[in-house]
């Protein structure tokens, strides 16, 4: 597996790993020992960038991880996040991102993980009622000593990124980037990105499975699957967007690979400095993604993709509006 580095010096594989799926917001679970063995699949394949976080499951996910990954610990970059309001196990409406809560948060993902240091803790996302600067010297704190080894941001905008930097240098924001969620080109986060030597991770990069191709307007998504509560997942918008899945399919035939490939690919080639964590539950599909760092677009290829993509207009917005309020701030 190729390497990429994010930030001023934190080396990770291309490719990391999305663990939220493993049993948060898609309807299904997998146990201890399911988990455990796909992602030491994933550390044998070469993968060594897996990311969780606190509010997945709520706590549950970070449990699942740290079990999984303990034997291999020297091997492998773990990414959590702190910033949710959870009491009792429950999530609770809105943010919370005081200097202390972001403290306990951390002593409490250091013990489910089971390990001694945070490689990159995330604030999930911005708290409108904590200075960012707050924010980015209660990490450094950590950093100073030794519980926390690199900064990120999760969905911010690019000045409360410069804002953060300027007194905690920021290794990895973490944004939605896919083929059909593109704002990091026009919002300014590739800008600050490239200027300040700040790594991009997107997550969902293959649009929440949209892009693999596997569904159409007529995919049924199961109790807990929080994509039946996504204007793009609706039946008209699925239906609309499917010229994505038939542009990956007619480039995927070409380079014999498969639509996901194509789509992790693309993201790739967009700058060096980006690292998708795509998510499965699945063997066949961690293959599958992981393949793609072996498929090479060419400049034609990706001219012809931008053509494309400025002929189709993605329908839906990514989150409900209540949600895309949170982001961008």
């Amino acid at each position: 597996m190729q390497k990429r580095i994010l930030g001023s010096g934190l080396e990770v594989s291309a490719i990391g790993y999305g663990c939220m799926g493993l049993d948060f917001a898609y309807g299904s679970k997998l146990g201890s020992a399911e988990s455990s063995a796909l992602l030491r699949a994933a550390v044998e394949r070469g993968v060594t960038f897996f990311d969780t976080a606190e509010v997945y499951g709520p706590f549950s996910n970070e449990t699942l991880v740290g079990e999984a990954l303990r034997p291999v610990r020297d091997q492998v970059v773990i990414a959590t996040k702190f910033g949710f309001n959870i009491e009792g196990g429950v999530q609770q409406p809105g943010l919370n991102s005081r200097p202390e809560h972001i403290r306990a948060v951390a002593d409490a993902s250091l013990q489910r993980l089971g390990i001694e240091q945070i490689d990159l803790f995330y604030q999930h996302r911005v708290d409108p009622a904590v200075p960012i600067e707050e924010v980015a010297g209660a990490v450094g704190a950590l950093i100073a000593e030794g519980k926390v080894k690199h900064f990120g941001l999760s969905e911010p905008s690019a000045e409360t990124a410069r804002r953060a930097h300027a007194v905690q240098p920021v290794t990895a924001i973490q944004n939605e980037y896919s083929l059909w969620t593109r704002g990091v080109e026009t919002n300014g986060i590739f800008e600050v990105c490239e200027e300040l030597g700040i790594g991009l991770v997107p997550y969902s990069p293959l649009g929440r499975g949209f892009l693999t191709g596997a569904m159409s307007q007529d995919t049924a998504f199961g109790e807990g699957d929080f994509r039946a509560k996504l204007p793009r997942f609706t039946p008209e918008a699925l239906a609309k967007n499917q010229a994505l899945v038939d542009l990956l399919k007619r480039i995927a035939a070409e380079k014999q690979g498969t639509p996901a490939q194509v789509a992790l690919a693309w993201i790739l080639a967009q700058k060096p400095w980006i690292v998708p964590i795509p998510g499965t539950t699945k063997l066949h599909r961690l293959e599958e993604n992981l393949g793609a760092a072996e498929l090479t677009l060419t400049p034609g290829d990706l001219a012809g993709i931008a053509a494309a993509l400025a002929e189709i207009d993605v329908e839906g917005e990514r989150y409900p509006e209540q949600l895309m309020s949170t982001v961008g701030r």
